[in-house]
């Protein structure tokens, strides 16, 4: 005869009298997808030795095992709450099942990665990707863009961001989205113009683009609903432009308009737009304190890092600003001047791609710490390229 329990099918050993005592459940811990759930061993451990042990998860039923303490359980739903019971297994069968831990909901960590387009790669079109982590500056491979293009922008909320591809060999509407966790990259909502240089913010759940050159320089914007990749239009611009770079917040996003008309003899200009994502408000932003044509930005709740980009030629100008009232303040320069580049920030941190140098494209990465501006250096990419776009998790920071 064999028995039913919770992590399966009873033996004809079973024997309740000798199975263990349940083990004690600790405090559980959320992450993306999982839960580390810890537990004391019973003291009494029955007949034989303890062979291992099982968390389970409620709701859903998802299970763990391990032969100590922690033990992972995987596969669960983010934005679901769950609490975990362990029990532990001998010979004999399994223990009663401890009580029920704290109740803990998986999310994607705020803060943590962002993906870069690497964009132009030694004047090819790319599809590569690369992912870092901010805190060690780890780089690894992040699923290939759909089509290979050369300027671009992207936005990111906290598992997801949408990339435009830019110039695809021609002006396009092409738009991935990205989950972040395993560089899933699926159809995203085409945009209403077909573009190849802009700018992009967003918060937790809308990105606003600016379509940039389309061909000719463009006020439009568009408006992303992350989840089902509405799109829709967006307030626009105050100025045509053609390049640019943003930085946004939950709730307001800074855009920087970069070159406007003629296009043989591009002006550099200092105008910034200040956006409300909800109503598509545009009002002033405060001024960059030298006008370009080319840049980046990065962006947490409060201040926002922009990288001048192209001034009369490569530069390591940064303006740092603080999105409530616009203010405009010096940030620690790059640690090389370059005209092109994108950028991808998270609540403390943000990592800039330098883009073109004078010797041609590059790998430099510079790393930013908001509140004093301090520089360092970041994990290098995996190719060099002189054109990008990035989005991250917690806010997001974008380029052309």
């Amino acid at each position: 005869m064999s028995f039913r329990y919770q992590g399966g099918i009873l033996g004809v050993g079973f024997n309740p009298l000798q199975a263990p005592d349940a083990p004690t459940i600790g405090t559980a811990v959320g992450a993306c997808s999982s839960a580390s759930v810890p537990f004391t061993a019973p003291a009494n451990t029955g007949g034989s030795a303890v062979t291992g042990y099982t968390a389970q998860s409620n709701p859903d039923g998802f299970a763990g095992a391990a032969s100590g303490s922690p033990i992972t359980v995987s596969g669960l739903t983010n934005g679901t709450a769950y609490t975990f019971g362990v029990f532990a297994l001998n010979s004999y069968g399994p223990s009663p099942i401890s009580a029920f831990s704290n109740s803990v909901t998986p999310a994607v960590a705020g803060g943590t990665v962002a993906i870069f387009a690497l964009g132009q790669v030694s004047c090819t079109e790319s599809t590569t990707r690369n992912k870092y982590t901010y805190s060690g500056d780890v780089v690894s491979a992040g699923g290939a863009a759909t089509a290979a293009s050369v300027r671009s922008s992207a936005a990111g909320n906290s598992i997801a961001g949408i990339f435009a591809l830019g110039l695809a060999g021609s002006a396009s509407t092409t738009r991935n989205k990205y989950t972040y966790i395993g560089c899933v990259v699926s159809a995203g909502g085409a945009a209403t113009v077909a573009s190849f240089n802009g700018s992009a913010a967003g918060n937790s759940t809308t990105g606003i683009f600016a379509l940039g050159c389309a061909p000719s320089t463009s006020t439009t914007r568009n408006k992303y609903t992350y989840s089902g990749d509405v799109v829709s239009a967006g307030g626009a611009a105050t100025v045509a432009s053609k390049s640019g770079s943003a930085a946004g917040n939950s709730t307001v996003g800074i855009f920087a308009l970069g070159a406007l008309a003629p296009a043989c003899c591009c002006t550099r200009v200092t105008t910034r737009n200040k956006y409300t994502y909800s109503g598509c408000v545009v009002s002033a932003g405060g001024a960059a304190t030298q006008g370009s044509s080319r840049g980046s930005a990065a962006g947490n709740s409060t201040v926002g890092i922009f990288a001048l980009g192209l001034t009369s030629f490569n530069s390591s100008f940064r303006n740092k600003y603080t999105y409530a009232s616009c203010v405009v303040s010096a940030g620690g320069a790059a640690s090389v001047g370059s005209n092109r580049s994108s950028a991808a920030g998270n609540s403390t941190v943000g990592i800039f791609a330098i883009g073109q140098t004078n010797s041609g494209p590059v790998t430099t990465r510079d790393k930013y710490t908001y509140s004093d501006c301090v520089v360092s250096a970041g994990g290098a990419a995996t190719a060099a390229s002189c054109f990008g776009s990035a989005a991250s998790d917690g806010t997001t920071g974008v380029n052309m």
